[in-house]
């Protein structure tokens, strides 16, 4: 949870970082933490319900999540970790994510470890 925290003082604009020139960073910034918590819940509960599975791919676990999960929890990460892969990957003729996309996503998170971690 502690990823999702310093995403969420980036989405409020406090965050620590006061260098100059980057105020246009925290948008990828927010989406590699939230990306990141993401990922730690899943091994988590990999490790918890099916010890193994957190060494696969991404894309190997989201499918997996399916036969462990109800159907929106394993659609929910899957988009979310989707949606967060697309942010955290630089092109110079795509948009950063807006700060609503990006709490969206953080609240979505949450939710999800607040449901695989029960």
């Amino acid at each position: 949870m502690d990823l999702l925290n310093h995403a969420a003082l980036l989405l409020r604009g406090r965050s620590t970082d006061t260098s100059p020139g980057v105020p246009g960073l925290w948008p990828r910034a927010a989406a590699f933490l939230i990306r990141l918590a993401l990922e730690e819940v899943l091994a988590a509960f990999w490790k918890r319900v099916a010890p193994g599975v957190e060494m696969c791919t991404m894309r190997a676990q989201l499918l997996c999540l399916t036969s462990y999960t109800d159907r929106e929890t394993a659609r929910t990460a899957a988009g979310a970790w989707g949606a967060l892969s697309a942010a955290c990957h630089y092109h110079s003729y795509e948009l950063a994510p807006t700060g609503d996309e990006l709490r969206t996503l953080h609240r979505e998170v949450t939710a999800l470890a607040t449901r695989l971690s029960s």
